[in-house]
């Protein structure tokens, strides 16, 4: 929606098609220019299509915006093999399909590349093997990428959000509070304290940055690792 308000004609792709459609329809109802596939990134035949869909909705392909994968937390001796498998395969893999299938039109509009990654890929945690490694994998293909972007003309960045106001962040409150016995308010007050943050961000954090990176005004910003967390990373 913020690229929209901004002028860009927006894809939108998911696996869900009443949350794509509903999104769609917002970004219409405000006079932005969007369109949607359902596509499960997890297949390999999804990012092409996706691309495919890209050029012949709107001619070119100026941006990609990685943004899919939620990975399993568990304790290591837990995790299946086909949990690890199902992690990499959206947040990765499919990032990665994406991002090769896109090369070609972003080489030729000196378009951006932006990966949305975590910051459990600097500091995992022992519940977050995966999404740690996922997200490590990430950064450093982020790296790998922006050195081709340098011949190739095209801006590869990758942001590390902390604790976002989400479904997923939902769950974790909603967790904390059944197991203390508390109310929603008083559950994330106590996580943010745990965190050593200021407060839980907002999507609208995460998109205000992906909006400026990919902007004119952001462009000299590449190969970067971002981390936008409240403070909470306080790693080097």
């Amino acid at each position: 929606m913020k690229l929209a308000r901004h002028g860009a004609s927006v894809l939108l792709t998911a696996r869900g098609e009443p949350a794509l459609d509903a999104a769609a329809r917002e970004i219409d109802a405000f006079g932005g220019d969007a369109a949607w596939i359902a596509l499960d990134l997890r297949l390999p035949e999804s990012a092409p299509r996706l691309v495919d869909f890209a050029i012949e909705t709107f001619g070119c392909l100026d941006i990609v915006v990685n943004n899919a994968g939620a990975t399993k937390r568990g304790e290591f001796l837990v995790l299946t093999d086909e949990d690890w498998a199902d992690g990499f395969a959206l947040k990765f893999f499919g990032a990665m399909r994406l991002t090769r299938s896109a090369w070609p039109y972003l080489k030729a509009q000196a378009g951006s590349v932006v990966h949305i990654a975590g910051i459990g890929g600097r500091t995992p945690g022992r519940g977050f093997s995966i999404g740690g490694s996922v997200n490590a994998a990430l950064l450093s293909f982020t790296k790998s990428l922006a050195d081709l972007g340098i011949a190739d003309g095209v801006q590869v960045n990758a942001i590390n959000p902390g604790a976002v106001r989400t479904d997923r962040l939902h769950g974790r409150l909603a967790r904390i509070a059944q197991e203390g016995s508390l109310d929603l308010a008083t559950a994330e007050r106590k996580f943010v304290e745990a965190s050593g943050i200021a407060r839980v961000g907002e999507p609208e954090d995460i998109a205000e940055l992906v909006a400026y990176l990919v902007s004119p005004a952001g462009r000299f910003i590449h190969g970067s690792l971002i981390d936008i967390d409240g403070g909470q990373t306080k790693t080097i």
